[in-house]
């Protein structure tokens, strides 16, 4: 039956990642929106919506390492796995302001998790707790990437003007299908409720497995959980990438990282404090360095693209994370 799980969550997932890029792509030409708010707002939360159930009712079971080690996790998934098999599926092209503005930011809340998680060497406490405070600041972080975010959908010529002198954007822009509004709101909540039931479904079988095979909370939550409900970033980046949407599918991960920790983890620990006893400094450095890379190699190789190079030595990353925390275990 987990094996079911599995394989019909994944094909929920595959479909559904598809519609959605469809549709929010669609509203996104009707309205002039800048792709990359598109990739911020409604692609990026509704892929996290699993995070936000999955995180938000293991807080309320006392399941607090899969809470936060879902969040982590996922965290470091999209940045390693995501963008690395994106990549080595289609070139991912990374506009100046996102480099400047959207790439810190992810960085910005990885650093934020890392002192509000360190409760032990900052306060000399007993143990690390994410508690009722510290989930209020993520949520004003929140509030303020929000308010960002708007901004930018204020002023949709910002994006355009910054990558004016690139032949490929408006290419980009033609390959959008212009759809019926009937048919865009119905691909974007039927896409959205695949992935979120798919998800479900995934994460259900790959947690029955791995607790028949005796593994700890801290691990399901940092591998099977958290890889499980980045499946839809997954699915929805490359699907995006693929459409020649390189914006929507960069800003899919840059927004659910920042979605994941400062919302839903925001939301968790404001309604019952989060306790860290399998997540470790380890992990936690681990996100904040995915971020870096990612900002590293936009910044400083191929004209702003992740190539299919980069790719392959972000998926190695998170290989090697893995193993280790296996390992360490």
């Amino acid at each position: 039956m987990n094996i079911l799980f599995l394989i019909g969550g994944l094909i929920l997932i595959l479909l559904g990642a598809n519609g959605l890029t469809d549709g929010s792509a669609s509203v996104a030409k009707r309205f002039r929106i800048p792709p990359i708010v598109i990739g911020l707002t409604i692609v990026a939360f509704g892929t996290s919506a699993p995070e936000l159930t999955v995180s938000v009712s293991s807080a309320l079971k006392g399941s607090a390492d899969i809470a936060i080690g879902n969040v982590v996790g996922s965290n470091i998934f999209n940045t390693l796995m995501i963008v690395g098999c994106t990549a080595l599926f289609a070139p991912i092209v990374i506009t100046r302001n996102t480099l400047r503005k959207e790439i810190p930011l992810c960085i910005l809340s990885s650093v934020v998790l890392l002192v509000c998680a360190n409760d032990v060497f900052l306060d000399k406490a007993s143990e690390n707790i994410l508690n009722r405070i510290d989930g209020l600041l993520l949520l004003c972080f929140f509030a303020i990437f929000m308010g960002y975010t708007f901004a930018i959908a204020r002023t949709p010529s910002t994006t355009a003007t910054s990558d004016a002198h690139q032949p490929a954007h408006p290419a980009e822009e033609d390959e959008i299908k212009l759809l019926p509004w009937w048919k865009s709101t119905f691909y974007i909540l039927g896409g959205l409720g695949a992935l979120i039931y798919g998800g479900q479904l995934f994460v259900n079988g790959a947690t029955g497995i791995a607790r028949n095979l005796g593994v700890s909370e801290s691990i399901i939550g940092l591998t099977l959980v958290a890889a499980g409900t980045s499946l839809p970033e997954l699915a929805t980046s490359i699907v995006a990438a693929l459409k020649k949407n390189p914006e929507i599918a960069i800003g899919n991960v840059i927004g659910s990282n920042l979605f994941n920790i400062f919302f839903v983890l925001g939301c968790s620990a404001s309604i019952t404090p989060l306790r860290l006893n399998g997540i470790t400094n380890f992990d936690l450095f681990t996100l904040a360095g995915s971020c870096i890379l990612l900002w590293f190699f936009g910044l400083f190789f191929a004209k702003r693209t992740i190539t299919r190079i980069e790719g392959s030595i972000m998926v190695l990353c998170y290989v090697a994370y893995t193993v280790v925390l296996i390992y360490n275990t």
